[in-house]
């Protein structure tokens, strides 16, 4: 066996990528072999850039506030976004937060030759209003106000290209 054989036969980490019987086909990329083997990363001149999508569901933050703190990273570098979130005094800074290093895991786990935030920007962050739970308090003479308890849905992608916004649609596919 080649020292190129031996080299990816190392990198088999299941008995299903061992054996002959597998019907999948075991195929590394350039980029996952540029990162195994520990070159520098180049970057992202094709036409479709790499976008990686984090989504928070039925968050307990009203959607004017939540807002507040997502209008602060929307076209960020993605480092420079996590240490401004880090410190925002709102409490909807924390989950955002949160948030945007799960968008960064996810893009790490999309192109492993991605290294660190600062490779990346944040392309679209959006809050879209969740569920809105009704309670009533009640007030003089028998009479009950209706209390809105509203919740909201946050969205962020990150991408290895600033300008990947522009070519983005609903579902996060290049046009």
């Amino acid at each position: 066996m080649t020292d190129a054989s031996t080299f990816l036969f190392s990198l088999l980490t299941r008995w299903s990528d061992t054996s002959l019987v597998s019907s999948h086909q075991l195929v590394h990329s350039a980029v996952t072999l540029r990162a195994t083997i520990g070159e520098q990363h180049v970057p992202n001149t094709t036409n479709n850039p790499l976008i990686a999508r984090a989504i928070l569901r039925d968050i307990r933050h009203t959607p004017q506030k939540a807002r507040r703190v997502v209008d602060l990273v929307r076209g960020m570098r993605a480092d420079e976004a996590l240490s401004v979130l880090k410190f925002a005094p709102q409490s909807a800074g924390s989950d955002v937060f949160t948030l945007l290093n799960s968008a960064v895991a996810n893009a790490k786990a999309q192109n492993p030759a991605i290294r660190d935030a600062s490779e990346l920007w944040v392309v679209e962050a959006l809050v879209d209003e969740g569920r809105t739970m009704k309670r009533f308090r009640p007030r003089a003479q028998g009479r009950g106000f209706r209390i809105l308890k509203r919740s909201s849905h946050i969205s962020v992608a990150v991408s290895d290209v600033k300008a990947a916004s522009k070519t983005m649609n609903k579902k996060g596919a290049t046009k």
